[in-house]
């Protein structure tokens, strides 16, 4: 039976190729106690024949979190779903949505929403294989120039109807298979909300999570208004505080959210923890992540210069979180526990 006692979807951090690694996970948990966290997109062959630490580690404390594999096979996903399982995973989430040339070689992403059928077969499979995890799909509003909304809501339908599937993760854009970048594809196919809007309308049983461009607590909470849940993705990344207010004002969470000077000794006690445990872990592989933890405050600029200075790097001393942010700390009053100085 799957985890029922695990909390609504109604926020989440988007997977994000290189971004979403476990040490950024490992930070988002620290701030925010309720949101769901994805992992980076992983090709499930990666997770069959490759070391599945690797792909697969989590942090203790990391739930509730989901594994996102790419993939068309439905034995291979099938094989990679168990691992995941075996791992402790909450969700595994099929793609059906990145445009690379390169997942478009492996014919999955976003090239799938054209095999509906096939979909269904993926997603059974891994349900199969992974009974005790919720199995999930995202995906995109069309593909290239498609404008209608009907081939969206038959294919959200299919899957209903053939498959267990009940959370469908919609990022409210088309995805242009030829002529757009990968980074274009995220902002210049035009953002359609009202077509997820619609979706939830129509198929009222199934949990519709919005996703594309929000930035915003008070966009958030429009949306909600609408959908069940709202995935957010760059600027969970850009400025990780935005999360800092979300278990209160989306949970109905009263603890007090974590202060900045408890954040940076949690991130620094993890830093040499990690560190200490080998694994070829350095610093600049869990820094990277922490640059814009201090996004519009005074001393921002030092806290982003020293944490990625190759040379202060170097030695892996995690020391090097807590002087950087002294000086942010020098250049802010933190009296009330919150900044009141802004840049």
């Amino acid at each position: 039976m799957k985890n029922n006692t695990l909390p609504p979807r109604r926020l989440s951090v988007a997977p994000m190729l290189d971004w979403t690694d476990r040490h950024y996970r490992h930070m988002a948990r620290q701030i925010t106690r309720h949101t769901w966290l994805y992992t980076e997109m992983i090709n499930a062959g990666a997770v069959i024949y490759g070391d599945p630490d690797r792909f697969l580690l989590k942090n203790d404390g990391e739930n509730p979190v989901a594994l996102q594999l790419g993939g068309s096979e439905p034995q291979d996903l099938a094989k990679a779903a168990a691992k995941a399982a075996a791992y402790g995973y909450d969700e595994i989430n099929l793609n059906c949505g990145c445009p690379s040339p390169r997942v478009q070689k492996g014919a999955f992403g976003a090239c799938l929403m054209k095999e509906a059928d096939l979909v269904a077969d993926c997603l059974n499979a891994m349900q199969e294989a992974a009974p005790d995890c919720a199995v999930t799909v995202k995906h995109r509003i069309g593909l290239d120039c498609e404008t209608d909304y009907q081939p969206l809501a038959d294919f959200v339908g299919t899957l209903a109807e053939k498959t267990d599937c009940t959370t469908f993760i919609v990022h409210a854009r088309n995805a242009w298979l030829e002529g757009l970048s990968p980074k274009e594809n995220r902002d210049v196919p035009p953002l359609r909300y009202d077509y997820v809007y619609r979706l939830k309308r129509e198929f009222p049983a199934l949990e519709i999570i919005i996703n594309g461009g929000i930035k915003t607590n008070d966009e958030i909470a429009a949306h909600l208004q609408h959908v069940d849940g709202v995935m957010v993705g760059r600027e969970c990344y850009h400025n990780p505080m935005l999360m800092r207010d979300w278990d209160r004002l989306f949970y109905g969470d009263d603890h007090a959210p974590v202060s900045y000077a408890e954040l940076v000794g949690r991130l620094k006690d993890y830093a040499a923890a990690q560190l200490a445990a080998g694994r070829g872990t350095i610093l600049r592989h869990m820094a990277r992540h922490y640059l814009g933890l201090m996004h519009g405050l005074n001393g921002a600029r030092h806290w982003r210069r020293m944490l990625s200075d190759a040379e202060l790097l170097k030695p892996n001393d995690p020391d090097l979180i807590l002087r950087a942010w002294e000086q942010v700390e020098r250049a802010n009053d933190f009296s009330d526990g919150l900044p009141a100085g802004k840049d």
